[in-house]
């Protein structure tokens, strides 16, 4: 069995997309969604099938430079996603009321948002999350980030919270990777920032 320190992570325009296929998977959330939720108004993500947001990612993995997010490996596996890119690029992020309380300006393109996170079944707990989120930051940086915001789930206050609901990151993995709070705008979600 391979362990955590072999887990690599790299930007998904520079991986096959039959990889990016096998992290999303063709059951639950990931391979209905295909990080679009935060792209698309209500009544488009009410119309759009699984195939259109799968379309559209491909569609943004082949054209948006910096591309929008990276794909994590277990040895040759791949195993993890994260969607991370300007935070102007999420519409509808925008309007949520967790991201309305961060004190950055709505149409700051130098802060980038980590939004979604996608570990395969029986790879979860392995570290991958961490590298996840190191590897994103790498790639907001890379891309003329000024600071890198999150907007995880609280755990300690949210204690049972199914893997689905933690599509955000745990605010402790966040807080290991340097972030700290920026704001708390419910009980169990908070905004975090890091500068770099």
């Amino acid at each position: 069995m391979q362990g955590a320190g072999e887990v690599r992570a790299l930007a998904v325009d520079e991986v096959p997309w039959s990889d990016v296929e096998q992290v999303f998977g063709t059951r639950g959330d990931a391979s209905r969604c295909w990080c679009q939720w935060f792209k698309m108004p209500a009544s488009g993500w009410d119309a759009a099938t699984s195939d259109t947001c799968r379309n559209d990612f491909r569609r943004q993995v082949d054209t948006l430079r910096p591309s929008p997010g990276v794909i994590a490996y277990l040895g040759d596996e791949p195993v993890g996603w994260c969607a991370v890119e300007p935070r102007t690029g999420y519409p509808r992020l925008l309007q949520s009321t967790v991201v309305k309380s961060s004190p950055e300006r709505e149409d700051d393109s130098t802060v980038w948002a980590v939004t979604c996170f996608v570990v395969r079944v029986g790879f979860r707990k392995r570290g991958i999350g961490g590298e996840l989120l190191a590897r994103a930051v790498e790639h907001a940086r890379d891309n003329g980030a000024r600071l890198v915001e999150g907007y995880p789930v609280d755990t300690a206050a949210r204690t049972a919270a199914s893997s689905a609901e933690l599509y955000h990151g745990t605010l402790s993995l966040f807080e290991k990777a340097g972030f700290t709070i920026t704001s708390r705008p419910t009980k169990t979600r908070a905004v975090v920032t890091l500068a770099l």
